[in-house]
């Protein structure tokens, strides 16, 4: 068996599901999931509730957690879309509309991962702040291997307060 590797995953949802019910309600559901693929959790950041970006009009319940998985990067992925699929997510589409469940890998502790289907750390993890709120609030020293900034110095960048334009 593999060791133990630890990764940062985002988590996120804005539809009701007929089984697990509201989206708080999907993400607590998709822990669960998560232990049942053999994923161990580590901590859990309090669930945000966040504006959407692109077309939909529905609110998003956001969440982060660092989790350990004797798993390697794709092999993690595939169990998240796995999750994923089970709460009724369907691949390709539209991008950014309304979804029952999404799972993001964002870092991983041994650094960046880079092949046709993944790439570690989450190309966009940067400049969305309802993946860096939650982040920050459960692993805000985690340092993003490609700038070696840690989660809550990108967190401030972002949301620092800007002059407005002349």
């Amino acid at each position: 068996m593999a060791r133990q590797q630890r990764y940062l995953i985002a988590l996120g949802s804005n539809m009701r599901h007929h089984r697990f019910g509201h989206p708080r309600q999907i993400l607590r559901a998709a822990l669960d999931a998560l232990v049942e693929e053999g994923v161990t959790i580590i901590c859990e950041a309090p669930i945000t509730v966040t504006a959407p970006l692109g077309p939909s009009r529905r609110r998003y319940a956001n969440g982060a957690v660092v989790v350990t998985a004797a798993l390697a990067p794709e092999e993690l992925l595939a169990r998240l879309q796995q999750v994923e699929q089970r709460f009724g997510r369907r691949r390709g589409g539209q991008r950014w509309t309304a979804r029952v469940l999404d799972l993001d890998i964002v870092l991983w502790e041994r650094g960046g991962w880079s092949s046709a289907a993944l790439t570690i750390p989450h190309p966009q993890f940067r400049t969305r702040d309802f993946v860096l709120q939650p982040a920050c609030a459960i692993a805000a020293d985690w340092r993003d291997p490609l700038t070696g900034l840690t989660l809550r110095q990108i967190r401030a960048r972002l949301t620092r307060p800007r002059p407005l334009p002349r």
